[in-house]
């Protein structure tokens, strides 16, 4: 069922992504909200200065005015309510998802939208710049799957809870890993490393196309979902930016997200 408020957030003054982008195009965000969380039990609903994570997400996300519509795709009543009480629009899922992505697919049953940007639930702080440069680039209609990417640091190449990306020379993806990639054999020391964020931009037909597709073998040794795009001859554009988001995994991270929103108060 799609509940629609009886007032809402004014996404109509929308800001202009860049003169090539097609006016004809409706762009939408949807957010995925599950409730069930391993590391942070329900930790959308959790207070994040007043507020909860995923009403912050959802707050930020409309305030970037990027987008003709945003909602949140969820399957709890709570998650729900947080939403409705902004003013904001929800879709409630009627089937279990493994990811984020089979999860919106099922909400265009119901919703019009000829760009679908996943925004991920526990990420409260959405870059007005970062998610007008990733809905710009689908003035290209050569893409179909646009993604985000930032620089590290060797040593944050490491750690294999970053999953790195490297691309070709018109900057699609060529493969993503946990692991360090590409491998260094010579030590140049001027070589950058690129961290994927998760926040993807799809054509609607390639979304739909993608959620029905059996998961790969790279895609299940790596625990990337995106290898399954690139596995079936998807490509992936990524769109670099400076935006490294906060994300809310832990009561570490929201403790130190507390923390620091209450020196700004």
């Amino acid at each position: 069922m799609v509940y629609k408020p009886t007032s809402e957030p004014k996404t109509e003054n929308r800001q202009p992504t860049t003169d090539k982008t097609p006016s004809t195009l409706k762009i939408i965000a949807l957010i995925p909200a599950r409730y069930a969380s391993t590391r942070l039990p329900a930790k959308l609903v959790q207070d994040l200065g007043g507020k909860s994570v995923i009403q912050r997400t959802y707050l930020s996300t409309v305030a970037t005015r990027v987008f003709d519509e945003v909602w949140v795709v969820t399957d709890h009543e709570a998650i729900s309510a947080q939403i409705l009480e902004l003013g904001g629009k929800v879709f409630r899922s009627k089937m279990s998802h493994e990811s984020g992505s089979d999860r919106i697919a099922e909400a265009l049953s119901e919703l019009d939208g000829d760009i679908i940007v996943n925004v991920q639930g526990d990420e409260p702080n959405q870059d007005t710049r970062a998610l007008t440069d990733l809905v710009a680039c689908f003035s290209d209609p050569s893409v179909q799957v646009a993604t985000l990417m930032c620089k590290i640091s060797a040593t944050d190449a490491e750690n294999p809870n970053y999953v790195k990306v490297v691309t070709d020379e018109s900057n699609n993806a060529l493969y993503f890993s946990r692991a360090r990639i590409p491998f260094d054999r010579d030590g140049l020391t001027d070589f950058d490393y690129w961290k994927h964020i998760g926040i993807y931009g799809y054509r609607r037909e390639v979304l739909l196309a993608f959620t029905k597709l059996e998961k790969s073998s790279l895609e299940q040794i790596e625990m990337l979902e995106q290898l399954r795009l690139l596995s079936n001859g998807y490509k992936i554009r990524m769109i670099p930016t400076d935006h490294l988001p906060i994300a809310i995994d832990t009561a570490e991270d929201l403790n130190r997200e507390r923390e620091r929103l209450s020196k700004l108060d």
